[in-house]
């Protein structure tokens, strides 16, 4: 039954890695559901309060590693509040409008339709910004992958 039950942690795991390219999917909540049944299945006693302080710290970090990404990708550019927001529309709806691609194009997009909307910049401009868009986004994927195999190694090294 052991083998059950870890198989079932790790998809959860699985499942929060693939939220990291799928931001429809909340990653954080998939790895709290594995430690708590984790719990479920073994024992919560190596959960103190520490593990829970230091998985809350690394919760943080994941939420700001991924805006500050996404915001310094575009500023670099030079874009602004407007070209953000329109990455992050983007970047929500674009996996569903064009299925795998559209985790890369929806941000680049949705950065261009607001620069050129919002704050009126030409179109080389807002191409350039665009760029920056899926820039972020991937130094975004590339951060929060780390923080979750920290957290996750974190994890293990409490309970095995």
């Amino acid at each position: 039954m052991e083998i059950v039950y870890w198989s079932i942690i790790s998809i959860l795991f699985i499942i929060g890695f693939i939220g990291l390219v799928y931001p429809i999917i909340p990653s954080v909540l998939f790895l709290l559901a594995g430690y708590l049944l984790y719990g479920v299945f073994f024992s919560f006693e190596a959960f103190g309060w520490f593990f829970w302080t230091v998985q809350g710290f690394f919760i943080i970090l994941l939420f700001v590693a991924d805006y500050i990404a996404n915001m310094i990708g575009i500023q670099k550019y030079g874009g602004s509040k407007a070209g953000v927001w329109g990455s992050t529309i983007g970047l929500l709806v674009g996996p569903f409008v064009i299925p795998f691609l559209g985790i890369l194009i929806g941000p680049f997009i949705g950065a261009v339709g607001a620069e050129l909307l919002v704050n009126k910049r030409n179109f080389k401009e807002s191409i350039k910004i665009g760029f920056g868009s899926v820039v972020g986004f991937v130094s975004s994927v590339i951060t929060k992958t780390i923080i979750q195999i920290l957290m996750i190694a974190y994890f293990l090294s409490v309970v095995l």
